[in-house]
């Protein structure tokens, strides 16, 4: 059963702008297949994400998930199917006071009870599982930090961390490198990329560095102004269709991004719906 299928899907802004911001979507994505979302800034890869979440309401179109429509059913089933589902946003919404390990665990949290939920705050229930999930992604020592103690790359990989301790069938990454350097870039894509395949989990990943999404994900869906500009496997992918899909924008470099500092997250770090 495939993890989405979309026909027609018209999506449009969530200040209500008469232009949509995606249209005319045709995708079908199976369950465990991992695809790399690529695009211009703009061109409706945040607002494609924040769909598959059940977080922003198609306004057309046919939206299944799991082989239901999520919009038709009641709102307590679609917050059981939400649970199925993981986003992670470019810049994680985490508690600056919070520590890191109450960070990553509130991934369980709909699994728990509000008891047990409240108590892991005072005492954190598995300590173990929060630190073996930062240390996949070089982040153990940070296990007891405060969040606003972290850099902007530290926040990102915490946020990712937290994605391996939830049981979603479905995972939906919003550029998880824009503030790492080349070898954690690598080290992100590759620790993902195993985890979905362990879970046989959905991975859908928007990326701006083009060349790393070529490397790393055998499917390649690329949008501009709200539309599909080409669906296709890796190989297929031609150097004149990234050049026409970037035209009047220049893609991220992958070798060269603004590296783990606060302050470059600061200026580069942005995702808006």
């Amino acid at each position: 059963m495939p993890t989405y299928q979309l026909q027609d899907l018209t999506v449009r802004h969530l200040g209500g702008q008469s232009s949509p911001a995606l249209q005319g979507i045709h995708l079908t994505i199976e369950q465990g297949e991992q695809l790399a979302l690529i695009g211009p800034s703009g061109a409706g890869k945040t607002t494609l994400l924040a769909t598959l979440s059940l977080s922003h309401k198609p306004s057309n179109g046919s939206f299944n998930a799991f082989g239901v429509a999520p919009w038709s059913l009641s709102e307590a089933v679609r917050h059981r199917l939400r649970a199925q589902l993981f986003l992670a946003p470019q810049t994680p919404p985490l508690p600056p006071r919070q520590r890191v390990v109450t960070a990553v665990l509130a991934a369980r949290l709909p699994q728990w009870s509000v008891w047990r939920a409240l108590a892991s705050l005072f005492k954190p229930e598995d300590p173990e599982a929060a630190w073996q999930a930062l240390s996949r992604f070089n982040l153990g020592d940070k296990l007891y930090s405060r969040v606003d103690r972290l850099s902007g790359g530290e926040r990102q990989r915490c946020g990712l961390a937290r994605l391996l301790l939830s049981p979603a069938k479905a995972l939906l990454v919003d550029e998880p490198l824009s503030a790492l350097d080349p070898a954690l870039s690598e080290l992100t894509l590759n620790t993902l990329r195993e985890e979905a395949r362990a879970r046989n989990a959905t991975l859908i990943c928007s990326l701006h560095q083009v060349e790393l999404a070529l490397n790393h994900f055998p499917r390649i869906v690329a949008l501009r102004d709200g539309r599909v500009a080409f669906d296709l496997p890796r190989a297929q992918v031609t150097p004149q269709m990234i050049a026409t899909l970037y035209q009047g924008e220049q893609p991220a470099d992958s070798a060269a991004p603004p590296g783990d500092d606060p302050m470059a997250v600061k200026l580069g770090v942005g995702a808006c719906l």
